[in-house]
């Protein structure tokens, strides 16, 4: 999508009332951020215990904020596309809580309700701790464009990470990148310092804003949040309740 469309679809987005206050609320934290990205006015195999994907596309960035994609190819998403409950998960890869989601929790998730066809989830980009974070979240990005995202995530969050102390450098990243088999490495780099790519990110930061995620990680399912890295329970209890229609 070019800039232009994408300008003119986050008009509509914030067009409410309800939505003009997130979206001045961007804003002024937009101003907290730091970094290089500058403010907006208005606001492929799977990895080992990964359900599989559809042929690969572009990661999706058009649709309403905290509403699930659900498109095939979508090489941010895993499990079935009319699975009967999406959770969509606004993560950073430099959150020590998100990293113990992913470690602890999500791979019991994948198996007991992604691989059963309950379960898809679809990740969005919310790197609210720093340079690396967004390096981290570029990088992502550019291996999902040749469909290894989902092993580099695995990578990213292996273990505990210090955060803005070069664990996620670019030296870091292409080595990491290397391991989780990204096959062109060149295209990588490119990609991984694209406008399209930081605009991409950006996309996802905002809706991260606009749909309320103010900490990490905050998950979306079927339109209900869960915050926070919590028990495996209460994951399955809200999948239970949503696939029930409650």
């Amino acid at each position: 999508m070019s800039s232009a469309n994408r300008a003119a679809s986050r008009r509509l987005i914030v067009g409410g009332s309800a939505l003009l206050v997130a979206a001045l609320l961007i804003t002024v934290l937009a101003f907290t951020r730091g970094g290089d990205d500058p403010p907006r006015k208005a606001a492929a195999p799977p990895a080992k215990g990964t359900a599989s994907a559809s042929p690969l596309t572009t990661p999706p960035t058009d649709g309403k904020p905290g509403k699930p994609h659900r498109q095939n190819g979508d090489p941010y998403a895993i499990g079935r596309v009319d699975a009967p409950v999406v959770m969509i998960e606004y993560s950073d890869f430099q959150c020590p809580f998100c990293g113990r989601f992913a470690r602890e929790t999500k791979p019991r998730l994948i198996r007991e309700y992604v691989d059963t066809g309950v379960l898809r989830i679809e990740w969005r980009n919310f790197p609210i701790f720093g340079p690396e974070s967004r390096n981290a979240a570029r990088a992502g990005y550019a291996a999902a464009l040749q469909g290894r995202f989902w092993q580099l995530h695995d990578l990213f969050y292996a273990k505990p990470r210090r955060r803005n102390a070069g664990d996620f450098a670019n030296d870091k990243i292409m080595a990491f990148a290397r391991q989780a088999g990204v096959p062109d490495m060149e295209r990588f780099r490119r990609d991984m310092n694209s406008e399209e790519t930081k605009e991409a990110v950006q996309d996802d930061w905002d809706e991260g804003y606009i749909v309320g995620a103010m900490s990490t990680p905050t998950f979306i399912i079927n339109g209900k949040p869960l915050l926070g890295a919590q028990p495996f329970k209460e994951f399955a209890d809200a999948v239970d309740a949503a696939k029930g229609g409650r």
